[in-house]
């Protein structure tokens, strides 16, 4: 499949535990992202068939290109698990070696990955030759570093590269921030200049201007977005007219209201109408769509005591003063 259709200026929805479901990524797409990632999924699910876990790797042909994310340790079966993947046919198949969350860590996957670079190779290696014979993109994604006193992002994208990643993401944070501080963007454009595979930069993008500083500050071929999406999943649109120099006009609240009553429809689909499951997802996505509105912290406060979804809309409309 063609790198330059997912890597030239394009916009990635990064992928985020409870939050980048099927129903949020079908909005994404919808306002505009290029290129969609799965929630992380265990190579260990795959291989134990897990449903929950072939749940998080499932896509519909509407939103390709999209790519898989998985987590692990063992190169086999890292390599096993992208094979049984590959009947799915995705786009891309992408390693995940940046998550910080501890589950993740004590596994040695994620972040981790970081400290033992050997084996973070050989995972792709062995994920490389699983993916013979098909056009499925291998990429991975990482960060600067364990902590602030080992940054070894530039080594570790160079090793990965000389494994067969066909393009690399970096967020530039080690694991021991978490996601505090400021994302160091030098850091991004220190490795595009390093590697000749095309590079990704993800961190600190939530809005139409720190979207674009991306692209100029680092010389990164794509961005990726993830927390900064949250409860304003039309940031894809808005930068994307920036990229195209359309700037459309703003994005009023009669607009945005109707986002999100399509993203509480989908999420209703994805529970084949069971309201009070479909709610029960859809409060973390309202707490991000009335963050930061005067008002929202009462809204937030009704939504969390009904499982009616009419009585959700009304309360978001006040909010909007719609």
């Amino acid at each position: 499949m063609p790198l330059q259709d997912v890597t030239d200026r394009k916009i990635w929805l990064a992928p985020l535990a409870g939050y980048t479901d099927n129903a949020f990524r079908r909005i994404c797409k919808e306002c505009g992202v290029d290129v969609l990632v799965s929630e992380m999924v265990s190579a260990d699910g795959l291989m134990h068939e897990q449903s929950n876990t072939i749940d998080y790797a499932k896509f519909s042909d509407e939103q390709q290109p999209f790519f898989i994310q998985i987590f692990g340790n063992n190169p086999l079966i890292m390599a096993q698990g992208a094979e049984s993947l590959i009947k799915l046919n995705p786009y891309g198949i992408d390693i995940n070696m940046g998550c910080p969350v501890k589950k993740v860590i004590k596994r040695g996957a994620g972040s981790a990955l970081m400290q033992t670079p050997s084996i973070a190779f050989d995972i792709v290696r062995e994920v490389k030759k699983a993916l013979h014979g098909t056009d499925i993109i291998l990429s991975a994604k990482f960060r600067s570093g364990w902590d602030l006193q080992s940054i070894n992002y530039l080594d570790f994208g160079k090793g990965l590269e000389d494994a067969g990643a066909e393009l690399i993401c970096l967020h530039p944070r080690t694991r021991s921030q978490m996601f505090s501080g400021e994302a160091k963007w030098e850091h991004i454009k220190s490795l595009k200049e390093s590697v000749t595979v095309p590079v990704i930069g993800n961190g600190d993008i939530n809005s139409i201007i720190t979207g674009m500083e991306m692209f100029e500050k680092t010389g990164c071929d794509s961005i990726m977005i993830g927390r900064g999406s949250l409860g304003k999943p039309w940031l894809f649109e808005e930068i994307r007219s920036a990229i195209d120099g359309t700037f459309s006009v703003p994005l009023d609240n009669n607009w945005k209201y109707k986002v999100i009553e399509k993203h509480l429809k989908y999420v209703l689909e994805e529970n084949d109408n069971n309201h009070e499951q479909a709610v029960k997802e859809f409060r973390a996505h309202v707490s991000t769509y009335t963050k930061g509105i005067p008002g929202g912290s009462k809204t937030r406060d009704l939504i969390n005591r009904t499982t009616d979804v009419d009585v959700i809309m009304f309360e978001i409309r006040k909010l909007f003063r719609l």
